[in-house]
C-alpha cells in the first residue's frame, strides 16, 4: 500500500535546484524549478550509465517542458513523467510529489 512520506520542508529546496531523498530504499531527486510549490520527482538512476546521478542534473526547458539533463551523458528526462527525449526505452520512474499545508514536501511511496 502506498502512502505519503514527508521528506523535508519546501523552504529546504531552493528554487532552480533539487534535493535527493531516501524513500524506502530508493534515492529520489525532488526538483523545484521555480519559486513556487511546483515540484517534480523521478528516479535518481541514469539508465544509460547505471549510475545514481540524476539529482545532480541540470534543469532545462525544451519545447515548453521541463527536463533534467544527466550530468554524465547529457540525456534529458522529462520531469513530469520521466520520459527520455533521446530514447524512450530508457525512461525513468516518476513519483507523485506534493506540498502539504504549504510547508511539507511529501512523496508517494510505491
Amino acid at each position: 500500500m502506498s502512502q505519503w512520506i514527508t521528506i523535508c520542508k519546501l523552504q529546504d529546496i531552493l528554487p532552480e535546484t533539487g534535493i535527493c531523498a531516501l524513500v524506502g530504499k530508493e534515492h529520489v531527486p525532488v526538483f523545484r524549478p521555480y519559486n513556487t510549490n511546483e515540484l517534480y520527482a523521478i528516479s535518481n538512476i541514469d539508465p544509460f550509465a547505471n549510475a545514481s546521478v540524476l539529482s545532480r542534473g541540470i534543469i532545462a526547458e525544451h519545447e515548453n517542458e521541463l527536463w533534467v539533463a544527466s550530468p554524465l551523458k547529457k540525456q534529458r528526462f522529462r520531469l513530469k513523467d520521466g520520459y527520455c527525449l533521446e530514447n524512450k526505452d530508457y525512461s525513468v520512474t516518476h513519483y507523485e510529489v506534493k506540498v502539504d499545508n504549504d510547508e511539507f514536501v511529501q512523496i508517494k511511496s510505491n
